[in-house]
């Protein structure tokens, strides 16, 4: 790539890098990433999306790990276009091994809502009803449980709305053991029954 821009826009808006990270090309992102004055939270410029944010949504999970072992990547860049963060994006789509990795990162925010309708990422898993990924983000001390979106429903609401009973008791259980065991990671234990669907 000697004499190239490596941080180019294409006809596309996306660069070299942010169509390896969609693809999954773990070999090539490597490559990439070993190239001088290469700019890993480049967006492309129709959805302002980083490369990271891409390899969330499409749940390349080598690609992702790749990419949070450096140093100067922003776990935290939310898109131009609905304003979802690398963690939204993949606990949206329902990458929970993606999300394990993003909220092992100290720096990731996990309670950062979107700009389309005011969500967080636990909003959203849970109106999926997805338990796996709600369990995994309530491991998390500093999540929030009862942030509202911007129609004022909460993740607990909006579990009940779609009839998530599992992912409803689980956030009942956790606003209920604010006081719960904290384990020397700084992760919350959940009590057993919070960890039961009905």
């Amino acid at each position: 790539m000697k004499g190239q821009d490596c941080n180019a826009h294409d006809c596309m808006g996306m660069t070299a890098l942010t169509w390896a990270s969609v693809r999954g090309h773990k070999e090539v992102v490597k490559m990439l990433l070993d190239q001088e004055g290469i700019n890993l939270n480049q967006a492309d410029t129709k959805y302002g999306r980083t490369p990271l944010s891409w390899a969330a949504k499409s749940g390349r999970k080598e690609v992702v790990k790749m990419f949070l072992e450096r140093e100067d990547i922003n776990p935290n860049q939310a898109d131009t276009k609905s304003g979802r963060t690398p963690l939204s994006l993949a606990a949206a789509s329902g990458h929970s091994g993606v999300v394990k990795l993003l909220l092992d990162r100290e720096d990731a925010n996990p309670n950062t809502a979107d700009t389309w309708y005011g969500r967080t990422p636990l909003s959203l898993v849970a109106e999926n009803g997805n338990e796996e990924i709600v369990k995994m983000l309530l491991e998390r001390r500093d999540v929030r449980t009862s942030t509202p979106d911007n129609q004022n429903q909460t993740p607990l609401s909006l579990a009940l709305s779609k009839g998530h009973h599992g992912v409803a008791k689980m956030l009942r259980e956790r606003e209920h053991s604010n006081s719960g065991a904290i384990h020397c990671s700084g992760r919350l234990s959940l009590p057993p029954l919070a960890r039961v669907g009905d």
